[in-house]
């Protein structure tokens, strides 16, 4: 058998061929192939990536071919840094790149190493998520960006930089569904719109919290009128229930929004 390589069968009796090598007393499994030549050259490749310094990082791809770039990634770390990862993960002083494919790499704080090194990121519909429990999870909820979210009005990446997912560099403009920032008169206020037939204004109010819950609101007396859509209503963590209750009470939804509810024919 050609070095680096050993024959297995599949469960349907059927023969096909592992690579592997074996660098600081580590046996690391480099992916199989239907044919043994196709896996001699996984380890070609992998045995060169280890012991050639010349490649890098950022050219390690015209060195490759039968060989994955998931597995190129992880030997050029382990080379490096000396720590084997089994995800695309290379490490950087401070941070680290994961590789979505050889050309286009995520940048996060090392206080999510543990985590992407267990959890492989998906590309899909240009979204990014991970496995996690037998679900698909949208890993920017892990930075605070909804589902809903837009890019440059609910969030924005401090840099400019739409790959960098450094916590310094995610900025949250608005945090809760239905609530706008905007400055009037040189000062910040916050704007409730519930969506109907175009977005009506709920109010305009002194703080994020209080926008959110004059939000929760108006989704209350929109479904008190027989508005049964399925909107999505604010969870809001930095109230007890006591001064959930208190302020929700206490703060005003605007006669414009009001009237157009009350004149809504009823189901």
């Amino acid at each position: 058998m050609l070095p680096g390589v050993y024959q297995t069968t599949k469960k349907d009796g059927s023969i096909y061929y592992r690579a592997s090598l074996t660098f600081r007393n580590k046996h690391i499994s480099l992916g199989s192939a239907n044919k043994a030549t196709v896996a001699h050259r996984m380890y070609l490749e992998g045995m060169r990536l280890i012991s050639d310094a010349t490649i890098t990082i950022h050219d390690f791809n015209s060195s490759i071919d039968a060989l994955s770039y998931e597995k190129a990634i992880s030997l050029l770390n382990f080379r490096d840094h000396n720590i084997y990862i089994k995800t695309p993960i290379y490490l950087e002083k401070g941070f680290f790149l994961y590789y979505i494919d050889p050309n286009n790499c995520l940048k996060f704080d090392n206080d999510d190493l543990f985590y992407y090194s267990s959890h492989k990121i998906i590309c899909r519909g240009g979204h990014l998520f991970v496995n996690d429990y037998g679900m698909q999870y949208n890993i920017a909820a892990r930075y605070g960006i909804k589902n809903y979210a837009v890019a440059g009005r609910d969030y924005e990446f401090v840099n400019g930089d739409s790959h960098d997912y450094r916590y310094a560099n995610i900025r949250i403009i608005n945090k809760y569904h239905g609530v706008t920032q905007t400055l009037h008169n040189n000062k910040i206020w916050y704007v409730a719109k519930l969506h109907l037939n175009g977005d009506v204004i709920v109010g305009k109010y002194t703080t994020e919290v209080k926008a959110a819950v004059a939000y929760n609101k108006a989704v209350d007396y929109a479904r008190s009128h027989g508005l049964q859509k399925n909107y999505i209503e604010n969870y809001i963590t930095e109230l007890s229930a006591r001064e959930y209750a208190d302020l929700y009470t206490r703060l005003p939804l605007s006669d414009k929004f009001t009237s157009y509810i009350d004149a809504l024919p009823q189901n």
